[in-house]
Order: C-alpha cells, then sequence, then structure tokens
C-alpha cells in the first residue's frame, strides 16, 4: 500500500465521538461569526496578548522557563539574564513569526517551500540553523495534504490532525519541529476559516496539557507503518484541544468577559462603574473619566445589552450602576 493510501485510510475511521466534536467545534465557530463584533482595539490587544502567551507556551513545551512575563520584556527591548541566549532567541523567532502568520496567512500558500522558510525565519537568530531531512516523506505528506484540501472529501481538522501527527513522526528538523508544528496549525486553521485562533492562544491549551499530547502523539505514532495504523488517539487529543479554543472563542464574547471586548475608552468607563460607590449618572461618567457624554451614552447601552450594568430611573434622572455577580447569575 503507498504512502498516501495509508493517510486516505487512517481517515475512514473516524469515531462518532469525533464527528460529534467536530459538529459541536463548527456551531461554535458559527457562534463566533454571527455573534458580537468585538472593537478594534480590543481585537489588537487580544492578539498582542495571544503572541505573547503562545510564545512562552511553546517555549516550554520545549522545556524553556521563560514565563510570560519574561517573553513580553524581551520583545519590550529589556534585558532578562537569567535565561540562555538560544531560549531567548528561539521566543523572539517564533514571536515575530506568528505575528506574521496572523497579519499575512491569506497571502500564505501552504507548501514545501513555505515550511523551510518558516523554519528559517523562526530560527534567523541562532547561529547554527538545522537542515531539512527528509525531503521524500514530506512531499509526500504535503501533496496529500494540499490534494485533501482542494478536494474537500475530508473534515479540514481530519486534514490538519493527519498533516501534524505524520510531520511530527517524520521530524523533518534536527531541531524545532513542535515549534513548526504549532505554527503551521495556527497557519492551517486561520486558512480554514477559524479566524478566532487569533485571540484564543492554541499553544497555551498544548502546554497545559502537556502530558496528554506527547502521549497521544506516541500511541498513534508507534502503530504508524503497521497493517493497523491507528490515528485515534492522537485526533481525539487534538479536537478536545480545538474545541477547548473554540469555547473559549465564544466566552470572550459573553459578559463574564466584557473586559476583553471593550475599546481603552469603553474600559475606561466600565472600570469607573465597577468602582462606583453606588449608583452614577452619565454626567458623572463623563466628567470623571473625561470623555465625551455621547461616547458614554454609547458605552452605557452597551453595557445594558451585556447585563454588566442595570438602569435607575427615567429621563435626566437615569443614573447607572454595576450589577453584582449573584444578581447577574440569575
Amino acid at each position: 500500500m503507498g504512502k498516501t493510501a495509508r493517510f486516505d485510510l487512517r481517515l475512514q475511521q473516524i469515531s462518532p465521538e469525533a464527528v460529534f466534536k467536530i459538529a459541536r467545534i463548527d456551531e461554535l465557530k458559527g457562534q463566533w461569526i454571527s455573534g458580537a463584533k468585538l472593537h478594534p482595539q480590543a481585537l489588537d490587544r487580544l492578539k498582542r496578548s495571544v503572541l505573547i502567551t503562545s510564545s512562552g507556551a511553546s517555549a516550554r513545551i520545549e522545556g524553556a522557563k521563560l514565563s510570560d512575563e519574561d517573553i513580553e520584556k524581551i520583545m519590550r527591548g529589556i534585558k532578562v539574564n537569567k535565561f540562555a541566549d538560544r531560549d531567548k532567541q528561539e521566543a523572539i523567532g517564533y514571536y515575530e513569526l506568528l505575528e506574521n502568520i496572523f497579519n499575512l496567512w491569506r497571502s500564505i500558500k501552504f507548501s514545501e517551500n513555505s515550511i523551510k522558510h518558516f523554519h528559517k525565519e523562526m530560527l534567523k537568530y541562532i547561529d547554527k540553523d538545522s537542515a531539512y531531512l527528509t525531503s521524500k516523506e514530506m512531499q509526500e505528506i504535503v501533496e496529500w495534504t494540499q490534494r485533501a484540501f482542494e478536494e474537500k472529501i475530508y473534515h479540514p481538522f481530519l486534514i490538519i490532525g493527519n498533516f501534524i501527527v505524520e510531520f511530527l513522526k517524520i521530524h523533518p528538523f534536527q531541531d524545532g519541529n513542535g515549534r513548526i508544528s504549532r505554527i503551521l496549525t495556527n497557519l492551517l486553521l486561520l486558512k480554514c476559516g477559524y479566524l478566532y485562533v487569533e485571540y484564543v492562544s492554541h499553544e497555551k491549551l498544548i502546554e497545559d496539557n502537556k502530558p496528554e499530547y506527547y502521549l497521544s502523539l506516541r500511541k498513534s505514532q508507534q502503530t504508524f507503518g503497521s497493517k493497523r495504523e491507528n490515528i485515534a488517539p492522537w485526533l481525539d487529543f487534538f479536537l478536545n484541544i480545538l474545541l477547548k479554543q473554540s469555547e473559549s472563542a465564544t466566552d470572550l464574547l459573553s459578559k463574564e468577559d466584557v473586559e476583553k471586548i471593550l475599546s481603552e475608552k469603553q474600559l475606561l468607563v466600565w472600570n469607573f462603574l465597577e468602582s462606583a460607590i453606588g449608583d452614577v449618572s452619565p454626567a458623572e461618567i463623563a466628567k470623571k473619566t473625561k470623555i465625551a457624554r455621547p461616547t458614554v451614552n454609547q458605552v452605557l447601552y452597551k453595557l445594558l445589552s451585556l447585563k454588566r450594568i442595570e438602569k435607575i430611573g427615567m429621563g435626566r434622572s437615569t443614573r447607572y450602576r454595576k450589577i453584582v455577580r449573584d444578581l447577574a447569575e440569575k
């Protein structure tokens, strides 16, 4: 049996549980698309946060000790001397590459050349690069993946999952395979329309489930090349991570995460209301926050729709106050 035929055979044995998870993720994707529109400034803040979180998590998955705070300092040009230069160089390379993926994914073609380019970019600050070792095997899995996307026989998650587990089995580079696999996961998910991946860190979810990550890879990969290849352990883990990611994305739209969907001015109004004792008028809010009254009114309307504040009185005597948590949950 040919190599690429084995890829097809693997994906013809998908469990009902996997099908259910895929359907649920796509349902949540629809909620994200049709849900409340996040403010551009809030999206920018989220994206910057995810770049930090993902770079830190990806480094720690590979054994580095860098915290998210360390990553942020490094990216701001602040010296952090307690870590090896290589760890810092790899973190910077990952951050910059992921940022380019987030900004340019629409124009990036998935190919062997792009994979090699990503690897080179990720390790550009490191003196010793690592070679690309197994071109024939990589050519086979990349060509199968390209064809599978074009023919649309399988759900994108199955195609991406098969590519990633095979890529990590092939281990085409001397160093950086795990990090590149996560870069490629982000790229392929974006190209398949799962745009919320820029705002919820895939890498952090893997880090939080690191033992299961390596165990699922090992369980599936040790069957590869046999007569009974079994991709199920890996796909089960991969789909669980994607499900958690999609759930976290829709949570961003909920009232419980209101701080994450507000612009800077909206956040100032919300913070004032949070700290205010008793109820306040729109005029008081405008005066204390130094924000124009029409903007204050717009923010109040949004917070009312999110059920984070309540309106007291009518007309000129209208006042507002924060809804306490236990009341909001009733």
